[in-house]
């Protein structure tokens, strides 16, 4: 295992911050336990929701399963839904090159890494629910820390040390199989464990030294992010050494092959519902730190006389946060007694999208589900035929579908409006409640504006901008046009 902390892309690290990393990786042994010895036998199990891209999912066994004939590995973790959504993107296209992805989140095991990513991220949920309920906490410490906190190249250097720990769980992966990592732990991890063919998919358009996993090729989706990356600039006071030749490459969006395929039908459909004067369809989607929740409820509240009227139908993925539901209907009863919910229905989700391809629809539609998997994907399902996203500027920033863009969760995704709203496919971010409301209005009430976007929408699938999945697949596995 080669030390990945003391020198960074030819950076030399402090040494007393360095000192610092191996105590906490100590702590976290002492808490979690040393699995340093362990010998972690894999196995293979069918994931059901995404069956249809056939992925299968990598767990412990008592013995080690036989890999399928062309593998290629998606190393994710649940903190909120984005890396879980970018590795979904991920197998997909690995799929459709004919591969066989295998999911890995490395959070899910019972193993010293993974306790140790689990504590990490109920911290990060937990401050994320907090900034949007205390301006002060945000404003002090969750916007400095998620923008420059983590920009700094030192911040790799704990990151870099606790990934060590992660290593025991690749000991029976074959090192020769592509890996893509959709959060920067897997990458590390990965890396560290002595895997060849490493990916580390980027998924914000802010360069942080947080997503820093040297020894990976490491993809971003924007010029903005690359050329941060590429210099590291601005990641310490003092002029640091950039990547090397080879170690970045822009790669375009992180979209699933089926919204990339189906999108100009999609479009298309999307134009015919505005000709026709169908309900303006409207996706909400509620993050995986379920936070926001009185911004859903001032929203719904705007949008009740449009939904009665059948100017508009709306879409709401509470994702597993159905508490965040309960909030809105206790403060909403309307919105209660109209809702039409899918909780733990997927099938009838399933169904329901499929009709929408043809059917006119109207009133309100809620879906939540407590598997993780049918939580993220009923996102997916929902796009291709809905007319407007409704979302913070995440990693929903970078899918084609007209989208509006709400208030940040963290000062790192503010660069992801900017992206998408210069690209056209997307409007800039609004952060006050009363300007989120007017654009509600100016989208249901002005329809150019929409087909603006979706013109937008069509240039840049002509022009690639949605192909980045795909080209990830290709660096890992070392396929070449």
């Amino acid at each position: 295992m080669t030390d990945k902390s003391s020198v960074i892309f030819g950076n030399v690290m402090p040494e007393k911050l360095v000192r610092k990393a191996e105590k906490n990786k100590a702590k976290f042994v002492k808490k979690f336990g040393d699995d340093s010895n362990a010998d972690y036998k894999i196995a293979l199990e069918d994931i059901p929701t995404l069956s249809e891209i056939g992925v299968q999912n990598i767990v412990f066994g008592d013995e080690n399963a036989k890999m399928p004939e062309k593998p290629i590995i998606i190393s994710n973790i649940r903190m909120g839904f984005g890396h879980y959504r970018i590795a979904i993107a991920m197998a997909s296209c690995a799929r459709a090159l004919g591969f066989d992805p295998l999911w890995l989140d490395l959070a899910s095991f019972d193993a010293t890494g993974s306790k140790v990513i689990r504590s990490q991220n109920d911290l990060y949920s937990l401050g994320s629910r907090i900034s949007q309920k205390v301006k002060l906490f945000d404003k002090l410490v969750w916007e400095p820390m998620n923008c420059e906190g983590f920009k700094k190249i030192t911040y790799n250097i704990g990151d870099q040390k606790n990934s060590e720990l992660l290593v025991p769980i690749f000991k029976n992966i074959d090192k020769d199989i592509p890996i893509i990592g959709t959060h920067v732990w897997g990458s590390q991890g990965a890396i560290h464990a002595g895997m060849t063919h490493v990916v580390n998919a980027i998924p914000d358009n802010w360069a942080m030294g947080l997503h820093l996993s040297e020894g990976a090729i490491h993809t971003v989706q924007t010029n903005f992010a690359y050329y941060g990356y590429k210099t590291l600039n601005g990641f310490d006071k003092k002029a640091l050494k950039g990547m090397g030749d080879g170690d970045l490459k822009m790669v375009g969006h992180y979209v699933d092959h089926e919204m990339v395929a189906g999108l100009e039908s999609d479009n298309e459909s999307r134009r015919k519902r505005i000709r026709d004067g169908e309900p303006y369809r409207i996706l909400m989607t509620v993050g995986g730190a379920g936070a926001g929740a009185d911004l859903f409820v001032n929203m719904i509240r705007h949008l009740m006389p449009y939904i009665r009227d059948k100017k508009v139908a709306l879409f709401v993925n509470f994702g597993d946060h159905k508490a965040v539901y309960d909030i809105i209907s206790k403060k909403l009863p309307e919105f209660n007694s109209e809702a039409k919910t899918y909780f733990d229905e997927y099938p009838k989700l399933v169904k329901l999208t499929e009709d929408m391809k043809t059917a006119k629809v109207d009133g309100i539609h809620c879906f939540c589900n407590s598997n993780i998997f049918e939580a993220v994907y009923a996102t997916n399902l929902l796009i291709p035929v809905t007319d407007l996203l409704v979302t913070k500027p995440s990693e929903l920033a970078y899918y084609p579908i007209p989208k509006l863009m709400i208030r940040h969760i963290g000062g790192h995704e503010v660069y992801g409006a900017i992206h998408t709203s210069e690209l056209g496919d997307g409007t800039p971010e609004f952060e006050k409640e009363s300007d989120i409301l007017r654009a509600l209005d100016n989208l249901i009430q002005d329809k150019e504006l929409t087909l603006h976007m979706l013109g937008s929408i069509d240039k840049l699938k002509a022009q690639g901008t949605y192909n980045g999945a795909y080209e990830c697949v290709k660096l890992a596995a070392g396929v070449h046009d």
